[in-house]
């Protein structure tokens, strides 16, 4: 009996397979083509606290092996993600997480409280939706000129002693490979209180179209994610799995079962698909069958068992 069911911070998942902020919305369209019931768990489009109608102009570039976006964290804002969204979350039998930004600490705070007493309120009836916050610090810092909170660990500290103050839902810290220092940076989210880390986000990257003689993007920079990042992503999950006692959630160019065997065993204790739900529509289905015939074949019964054996 394959056992593939792991633990983040007491929230169970029946496979490491979460489907990342950003490519999957909230579910409910890839929710037409297959049971996302079999995932592991969904980290839900990234919510600031107001609407956002994201960045003009091309939004996404296919690179080699890989892909650019720019999309400007377009999304409907807290209110009406648990005004719309949470009552269709309540039926789903799998992780719900909430991947969260801001532009000021203060966004960042008031959405966690919305988040938290709308949770509250759900569990008092007998019912919930989100599971977990998923901080995303790779949001600009519009106080300071524009620099990403995650790219200086003490910058981020104060974002992140604020949240944990604010809920006391399972909050993991999604982490920027552009960090000054990435381990450093899991460091800090262990002490202030974070029950766990993501990593890696998109990689700060740009491409020109030689004709127009600029940028292809609008915001003249984007995120590179994709095949191509995975041996960086599995590097910093690695390095940061060595360094920290909380649980390390990895991603970075996952697209089959192989893939994530390598980050369970550099220590992740679970994992996150983004850039191949474009690529197979079906992508988060199949790699849980194929990790379960995988580890057969291997003969691993558990993912303990090769949890961070590198």
């Amino acid at each position: 009996m394959i056992d593939l069911s792991c633990n983040i911070s007491g929230v169970h998942l029946k496979n490491p397979v979460i489907m990342a902020s950003g490519t999957f919305g909230f579910g409910k369209e890839y929710g037409a083509l297959y049971d996302i019931n079999q995932l592991g768990g969904i980290s839900g489009k990234g919510l600031t606290l107001n609407p956002k109608d994201g960045n003009d102009g091309i939004r996404v570039y296919e690179t080699p092996s890989g892909m650019l976006n720019s999309v400007g964290l377009e999304n409907p804002g807290v209110a009406a993600f648990l005004r719309d969204e949470c009552p269709r979350w309540e039926k789903l039998d799998l992780a719900r997480i909430v991947n969260l930004g801001g532009n000021t600490i203060e966004d960042y705070v008031e959405g966690a409280r919305l988040i938290h007493e709308d949770s509250t309120v759900r569990m008092a009836a007998g019912r919930q939706a989100v599971d977990m916050i998923e901080l995303n610090i790779s949001c600009p810092n519009v106080k300071a000129g524009g620099m990403a909170y995650g790219i200086q660990t003490e910058t981020a500290r104060e974002v992140v002693r604020q949240i944990r103050a604010t809920t006391s839902l399972p909050l993991v810290i999604k982490l920027s490979p552009n960090a000054e220092d990435i381990v450093g940076m899991a460091v800090m989210c262990q002490e202030e209180g974070a029950d766990g880390v993501s990593l890696i986000n998109t990689f700060s990257a740009m491409k020109i179209d030689i004709r127009k003689r600029r940028s292809v993007f609008d915001n003249l920079y984007a995120g590179l994610s994709g095949p191509a990042i995975k041996p960086i992503a599995l590097r910093m999950v690695h390095q940061v799995s060595r360094a920290v006692t909380i649980p390390v959630i990895g991603m970075g160019g996952i697209c089959s079962a192989e893939d994530i065997l390598e980050f369970i065993m550099v220590g992740a204790a679970a994992i996150q698909v983004g850039t191949y739900n474009f690529v197979n529509l079906r992508g988060g289905q199949q790699l849980v069958q194929d990790l379960e015939q995988l580890m057969e074949r291997e003969k691993i019964t558990s993912l303990d068992e090769i949890r961070g054996i590198i």
